[in-house]
């Protein structure tokens, strides 16, 4: 089973691993326009005021330009330790038992407009690029990423579970994935799109699919997985997924 993550746009400051290396990173076809990326926000941070206008920083936001700057130099975390911001404090990495985290990290991957797609524990810097960045001289990143990234995760063996949000999802589709809606249920039963905190139960729903035992094989053991762990869950056939929660 694969998990696709959405990134955050916040991320954890330093890291003690050594300096990126793209040949580090799993998914090696991905590499070339890795580079590619890499390069240019590098040459970018060197303008600053193009910076600010490519990424849609503000002269406050200027650190996450130098952030840019030292991609290559900068020391790297895991990658499920560089993200921060609710999702990932639902998930909550940091609590769970070694067998916990090391099932963690092959079954949870974030999607990423710098690297395409990083497992857990790959080792990656702190950075800001996202999925609607335009970089001077350079094609969408959909264009950059859909031809190569695509075929890299539609290969994968096994259930995917995309919790991508709409605009990462986009760089990449994966045909056959299984995807999740949250709504909330009023006591008058009206339902509407959960919003806020929308980010806290997808990061509940990855650490429950990233620590249990199971191996669910298509959405219909999914959604009964996560029945028996007492979510109220609908399937109304297809790939898609209703998870329903309390109003707040």
């Amino acid at each position: 089973m694969l998990v696709l993550l959405p990134p955050s746009e916040t991320k954890h400051p330093g890291g003690d691993g050594e300096p990126l290396d793209l040949a580090a990173l799993s998914a090696p076809e991905l590499t070339p326009v890795r580079a590619e990326l890499v390069e240019a926000l590098v040459t970018l941070a060197q303008d600053v005021p193009a910076a600010r206008t490519a990424l849609g920083l503000s002269p406050q936001q200027d650190d996450e330009i130098a952030r840019n700057a030292a991609l290559w130099t900068s020391g790297t975390l895991p990658a499920l330790q560089r993200y921060t911001g609710v999702l990932y404090d639902a998930l909550d990495v940091r609590s769970m038992t070694r067998a916990q985290r090391s099932r963690a990290g092959r079954r949870l991957a974030v999607g990423s407009a710098l690297f395409g797609v990083v497992h857990g524990e790959d080792p990656i810097p702190a950075y800001r690029l996202s999925a609607g960045s335009a970089l001077p001289g350079l094609p969408t990143l959909r264009a950059l990423w859909k031809p190569v990234l695509s075929p890299v995760l539609g290969a994968r063996d096994g259930l995917v579970v995309d919790l991508r949000s709409s605009s990462y999802a986009a760089l990449a589709p994966v045909p056959g994935a299984v995807t999740v809606q949250v709504l909330s249920q009023r006591p008058d039963g009206t339902r509407a799109v959960v919003s806020h905190f929308n980010k806290a139960h997808k990061g509940r729903l990855a650490r429950l699919l990233a620590t249990t035992t199971a191996e669910p094989d298509g959405v219909v053991r999914l959604r009964a997985l996560l029945r028996r762990a007492g979510l109220h869950v609908e399937h109304d056939g297809g790939a898609a997924l209703t998870l329903v929660v309390p109003a707040a």
